[in-house]
């Protein structure tokens, strides 16, 4: 797998929109499987992009990938990444079978608390994912165990097993860890333990008062900062904004109420510390691309199946 030439500008890009297979794990995983005498661009080969990463494997054939940098031509057993948002396009390389799987899913909703510290080693806006290739090319070691676990991912979610939830994000997991061991960049400054112990009080107020009005000045003074320089240190720290980290921890929390209480959805939003119903609704979707109603029906109807998977098992 290796970067052809560097294409032209970019045209129209197409946004494209992910339907999770699982709304909790925020993903979807697919093979794609077709036969073709002809091989090169098609004369509509569009560019597309969408807000979750990608992940594109090659079990049989070969694919062209053009993305803004680079022209590559991916054969069987190579991985490729597009990070969120990035304009990419494929085609049938060569004439035959042309076997991939296709894996999208929100990085951003497979860190918790404990592995949050990690998420500006994969934030677009100042590491782009789309390095990572660099350690595939440079890897075949790293390139094949990545290539297994995206493959033990497509498997877990094919057989819906009992527990698969608990195999695909295991295996998730093992992928960041993959990638950040192999990743070396540098973060000098970015990933002290000292920074993380700096806004750990800064957390454990937000936790405490996820149902209250949370501003940043409030925070500021626990901590003794100044506005400006809490707001950039924050980000920095923790690779994510103070606003949408509060915003993703109120969310959080209300996909724990609606799936383990009867509280209305009002009494949810306001539990979590939104008063504007449209608010909560806005950012709800925004994590789920559902609406709260919607997620508590599709959870509680995937709950009632899981006594039958178990069965038949």
């Amino acid at each position: 797998m290796e970067p052809i030439h560097r294409p032209g500008p970019l045209t129209e890009i197409t946004n494209e929109e992910v339907i999770y297979q699982n709304p909790l794990l925020f993903l979807k995983i697919w093979e794609m499987m077709h036969e073709t005498p002809q091989a090169g661009p098609p004369s509509d080969w569009g560019w597309h992009s969408h807000m979750q990463v990608e992940f594109l494997l090659v079990a049989q054939g070969q694919l062209g990938v053009q993305t803004k940098h680079d022209y590559t031509v991916m054969t069987p057993g190579d991985i490729m990444v597009f990070g969120s948002s990035q304009p990419h396009r494929t085609h049938t390389y060569a004439p035959g079978p042309l076997r991939q799987i296709v894996f999208q899913l929100d990085l951003k909703q497979h860190f918790d608390l404990s592995t949050m510290p990690y998420l500006h080693r994969f934030s677009e806006l100042t590491h782009p994912l789309e390095a990572f290739n660099e350690v595939f090319r440079d890897n075949p070691a790293v390139k094949q165990e990545a290539y297994t676990l995206v493959m033990q991912i497509y498997e877990e979610s094919q057989s819906r097993k009992i527990g698969y939830e608990l195999a695909i994000s295991a295996a998730i997991k093992n992928l960041l860890l993959l990638l950040l061991r192999n990743d070396h960049r540098d973060f000098s400054g970015v990933t002290e333990d000292s920074g993380i112990s700096r806004v750990r009080p800064a957390l454990d107020y937000i936790d405490k008062h996820l149902s209250e009005r949370i501003t940043v000045e409030d925070v500021c003074s626990v901590l003794n900062l100044s506005y400006h320089y809490f707001i950039k240190y924050f980000k920095k720290v923790m690779g994510i904004s103070f606003v949408d980290y509060v915003n993703y921890k109120r969310i959080k929390k209300a996909e724990r109420l609606l799936l383990t209480g009867d509280l209305s959805i009002m009494d949810v939003s306001y539990e979590v510390g939104i008063l504007n119903m449209a608010q909560f609704y806005k950012l709800f979707k925004r994590h789920n691309q559902c609406s709260p109603k919607e997620f508590k029906q599709r959870m509680r109807s995937q709950v009632d199946v899981i006594p039958f998977l178990a069965q038949a098992d």
